[in-house]
């Protein structure tokens, strides 16, 4: 991490701490402990930021973020610990809304094996209801009699 990066990562933080209420700049405001004891961190890590000693590690930034009113990922993007695409968000990963998995797409994300995969397709097809259009109307008890038959 370069000087530079924490700097703009530390008065982003500042920022952040102010916005929020927190008196980091008076020497008695009690603001960096405020936000270390309610964060449940170091007051020395807090310090150690804003001084623009260190970056503060992972399970800091987990639990001042939320006081800041920031995600994590903000946190980590920010600080030049990861990029955008390192982290995509939720909505990044989601396919298209017209897309319907098929079963064998639910085969995959549940790790079947490929030479299982036909087996699979199968027996969960089985459990599913049938489709509207020409269906068998049977209720599950008619369908077992005649299963019988």
């Amino acid at each position: 991490m370069s000087t530079q990066g924490l700097d703009e990562f530390a008065g982003w933080v500042e920022g952040l701490m102010r916005a929020r209420g927190y008196d980091i700049d008076s020497p008695r405001g009690g603001g960096k402990s405020r936000i270390a004891d309610e964060a449940g961190v170091h007051r020395a890590a807090v310090t150690r930021l804003l001084q623009r000693q260190s970056m503060p590690d992972l399970e800091t930034m987990r639990r001042i973020a939320p006081l800041l009113g920031v995600s994590v990922r903000d946190m980590l993007i920010r600080s030049g610990r990861v990029t955008p695409e390192e982290l995509p968000l939720a909505a990044d990963l989601l396919p298209p809304g017209d897309w319907q998995p098929t079963m064998q797409d639910f085969a995959r994300w549940l790790g079947v094996p490929d030479e299982r995969m036909e087996v699979f397709v199968k027996v969960v097809t089985q459990f599913l209801e049938p489709e509207a259009e020409g269906a068998d109307t049977r209720t599950a008890g008619e369908s077992r009699r005649a299963a019988q038959d």
